[in-house]
This record gives structure tokens, sequence and C-alpha cells, in this order.
């Protein structure tokens, strides 16, 4: 039997004295996190939340299976927070709306969450009809039309469902009880809010698709409301897509049986801490990069230059040689190598060992 089909639903329940130490150990390291960005320069501060966000935008749609373009994720976020940055590429509408949606779920943390608010999400992520002849319902709760909201895997004819949600004809009064609870200010520690606000609404599915991400959007804004600040140093999406497999697994046993989400609300907590524990390596690659940027900003560089050494301090692959330089500067060859020569002029590239045709560059640290 489904959880919403008990008699007492949505009267949730847990064990406190399991948790309890959980809950502790996440706020210990949210207020360590916090205070560290806090003494951190405000540079250093734009760059971690700009590759927080581009992270939780990817990783968000990935766990759905779509997979969107990072150098547009990127430039999108960077311009809708107003952010300066290199190598800023033009955005699809798609793009856009996902960013728009994730970006207004933590901006506008302090107003009351609303019907209005998920549809206009809803509409962000579907900017275009979607589905055969557009027929996922865009902005509006789902009709059931096509028969009842599933979650199923394995082959066509042959499918294992692992989920049913509530029949349509439930969904306004469901969700009303919803948004009730989240907005009310009842004294109950927001991270644990967090965790029942993503398996309730997923446990309604209340539109024809996008619940997870909206999911996780509603999560990432009470999570917000926790800390008390729009700024986003950790991205819990991408820790659940690292642990996608045992997401489904424990959110499948958590949505049948009883209505007792310890075992829920155990893993959500310990993902969490482990996305907080992640955030010393983003943080580490983001002040080596101001670092780095610091140390040469009274040298004289051109827009090539300055494209090419941020995509090396960021996510480049491989080795950089003369025709990988052409082909991300959108040069000649003889250009790149007046580039690359000027560079090392500057002390700034280097050679690598080795040389003829496979000779490479590095950035000599800084």
């Amino acid at each position: 039997m489904y959880i919403h089909e008990l008699a007492d639903w949505p009267h949730f329940t847990w064990d406190y004295k399991t948790i309890t130490g959980l809950l502790a150990e996440v706020s210990r390291k949210q207020g360590y996190l916090l205070g560290q960005m806090q003494t951190a320069g405000l540079l250093t501060r734009d760059e971690a939340v700009l590759h927080t966000l581009t992270q939780d935008v990817l990783k968000s749609s990935e766990i759905e299976g779509e997979s969107l373009n990072e150098k547009q994720v990127r430039s999108s976020i960077a311009r809708r927070l107003g952010l300066a940055t290199a190598g800023m590429v033009p955005s699809s509408r798609n793009v856009d709306g996902v960013v728009e949606m994730l970006v207004d779920a933590t901006h506008s943390f302090r107003e009351e969450l609303t019907e209005e608010k998920l549809f206009f999400w809803h509409r962000q992520l579907f900017p275009v009809p979607s589905g055969p002849l557009g027929s996922i319902r865009v902005g509006a709760w789902r009709d059931d039309a096509a028969g009842p909201m599933q979650v199923v895997s394995g082959p066509i004819g042959r499918p294992t469902v692992h989920f049913e949600a509530p029949v349509a004809a439930r969904i306004p009064q469901e969700m009303a009880a919803f948004l009730t609870w989240y907005n009310a200010d009842d004294g109950e520690n927001k991270v644990l809010k967090a965790a029942i606000a993503h398996l309730w609404f997923v446990t309604i599915h209340p539109f024809d698709d996008g619940n997870g991400r909206l999911a996780r959007a509603i999560t990432d804004r009470m999570l917000a409301k926790a800390e008390g600040s729009e700024c986003r140093f950790y991205s819990l999406s991408t820790q659940i897509c690292h642990d996608r497999k045992a997401y489904y697994d424990v959110l499948e046993g958590a949505q049948k049986g009883s209505l007792d989400i310890t075992e829920w609300i155990q893993w959500f907590l310990q993902c969490f801490l482990r996305a907080l524990a992640n955030v010393d390596h983003t943080l580490n690659g983001v002040l080596h990069r101001n670092r780095f940027w610091n140390a040469i900003a009274g040298v004289t560089l051109n827009d090539r230059q300055r494209l090419v050494i941020g995509r090396l301090l960021e996510d480049f692959e491989g080795n950089l040689t003369s025709m990988k330089w052409g082909k991300l500067a959108k040069c000649s060859h003889d250009t790149a190598t007046r580039d690359i020569k000027d560079l090392m002029d500057k002390g700034i590239l280097q050679k690598d060992p080795g040389g003829g045709r496979s000779t490479s560059y590095s950035l000599i640290e800084k």
C-alpha cells in the first residue's frame, strides 16, 4: 500500500532520537561553511555561487535523464546574477528557463510558496511544447487523461511499477495542505522540513513531468530559509545525482508501508552531509582560480588569452596544444602560436616536457 492511501496521510512520524545527532552535525557544518564564506572576498563568493548553481542545474537535469550544455548553463546563471565572466556564450530558451526556476527558488525564499509560483516554475521548465504534440500540461496540475501517474522502469510491455501517485482529482486539496504546512512558521527544524517537503511533494506528484526537479528546487528553497541566505555554496542535487540508485531505492521504500519516514530522513541528512563535505574541493578550486587571476592582474592580455586561461583553470581536459588553442579561441594556427609565445614570455605559460608535433603547454602556478 502506498503511503498516500493510508488513513493518517499525510501525518508523517519519525524517531527524533535517531536523527538528532545527524541534525546537529548538519547544523555545525552549515555554520562552519557560512562562516568560511563570510570571510572570503566578494569575488570568491560570487565564483563559488556561480560554480555551485551551474552544477546544481546540470545535475538536477541529469537525474531526470536530460543533458544540458555546461557553458550555456554557466553563462545563463552569470547573466541572471549580473556577474561578468570570461567565455560567456548565448544560451537556449530551455537552459534559461531551468536557470530562472532554480535561481528564483532560492532568491525568493522569504516569500510564501504558492500554487502560482509552482505553475511559474513549471512553465520555466517547459518553455516549449513537450512530448507528443505537446501532451504535457504546462503550468497546471496533471489531469491523468492518459491514465494514472506511475513511476515505472523496464522494457515496454513489461514495465515494473515502482510507485503510483494519488489520482488527479485529489491534487488541489493535497497541494493546499502541503503549501499550508510548508509556509507555516511552526518552529520545526527547517532542514528536517526540507527532507519532509521533498518526500511529500514527489509523493503527490502534481505535474505531468518535472516533479523531481521541482521537488529539489522546493528543498533548496527550504534550506535557504534554514540558512537565511539566498547564496548556495553546496549542491544537494549533485550529491543526489552521484547517489542516484540509493536515492530512488530509499524514496521507493518511503512511499510504501507506514508513515514512519525515519529511514528517508536519515538518508537525506547523510546525503546532505556528503554534499557539505564536498564544498572543500569546490572552494579550493575557486580560491586557486582567484589567486591566479590576482597574481596576473597587472598583465595585459587579449580576449583569446583570457578565454583559454579561464578554461585551463576550470574544466580543461587533456593537454593544451596550439591546435587546441586555435579551436578554443577560434583563431588561426599562427595567431594561436603568437598568443602562446606571448604568455610564455610573460611567465604565465610553460612548455611541457617533450616536444615535436605533440608540444603542449601548461600554466605556471602562482
